[in-house]
């Protein structure tokens, strides 16, 4: 078996101490070194080229995010993130082919995504790799984008703003929309078509003359026939599709 040639990042001497003595007891896995911060990481990658990099998101120079980006993409290791803030786990990185610990972790959490990444490392293309490398961090980027674009809404008298990114769906009603949170809704005095000039380029989708999903929430799909798809979101929200979007979500879900 090949060793795995592993890189340890993160600005807490703690959390790299207990990462290096997981990583002690696995005899596939090299350790090359520990990074204390984002710019030694990216020093350390580009010159050692590790099979694997556990990188902490949040770092008080570069970011972990921030440590990918200014990387050749070609030359993007298997990454395993690790992050105290579940949005991130949520929202950048959820459904691709790498990995991430959300603190506190356990020992079987971390043998799970090591034993993963042994997989993905030794059994898959690197092409195949690199490309969901890529798509995470672009990913990252749009969502960066987005960080700026808000929403105002009103709430019992009171008027605050919403990050677009947060929205699960939206739904049409007259010249009014329907904003759909993970456990809120609001309602605003603005036509769908004028939202959906507004937000594009993010990751929403159209599935139905008055209805915008999140593509980021979506946790489930299905084929009904005739045209028409049923989505599930992570609130648990069900939505139908029409029959006049197919190709739109088909070209989505690449069928």
């Amino acid at each position: 078996m090949r060793k795995i040639k592993t890189l340890v990042v993160d600005d807490e001497p703690l959390a790299r101490a207990r990462i290096c003595k997981l990583l002690s007891t696995y005899d596939y896995i090299t350790l090359l070194g520990e990074c204390r911060n984002g710019k030694e990481a990216l020093r350390q990658i580009v010159d050692y080229r590790p099979d694997l990099v556990f990188l902490d998101i949040q770092m008080p120079d570069f970011n972990g995010f921030d440590v990918l980006s200014k990387m050749e993409k070609e030359q993007l290791p298997f990454i395993i993130f690790v992050t105290a803030y579940d949005q991130y786990a949520l929202k950048a990185f959820d459904v691709h082919a790498v990995d991430y610990l959300l603190k506190p972790y356990d020992n079987d959490r971390f043998g799970r995504a090591l034993e993963h990444a042994r997989q993905q490392i030794q059994t898959k293309d690197q092409a195949v790799l690199h490309h969901r490398m890529v798509k995470v961090l672009n990913d990252f980027e749009q969502q960066q984008l987005s960080e700026d674009l808000q929403l105002e809404v009103r709430d019992k008298g009171k008027t605050f703003t919403i990050n677009v990114l947060d929205i699960q769906c939206v739904e049409a009603q007259g010249n009014y929309l329907q904003i759909h949170l993970e456990d809120a809704k609001y309602l605003i005095r603005q036509t769908l078509q004028a939202f959906e000039e507004q937000v594009t380029g993010h990751p929403f989708l159209r599935i139905h003359r008055s209805v915008l999903i999140n593509t980021h929430y979506l946790a489930a799909h299905r084929y009904d026939g005739n045209g028409q798809y049923h989505f599930t979101l992570r609130n648990g929200k069900q939505l139908q599709s029409s029959r006049g979007y197919r190709e739109e979500i088909e070209r989505f879900l690449d069928l």
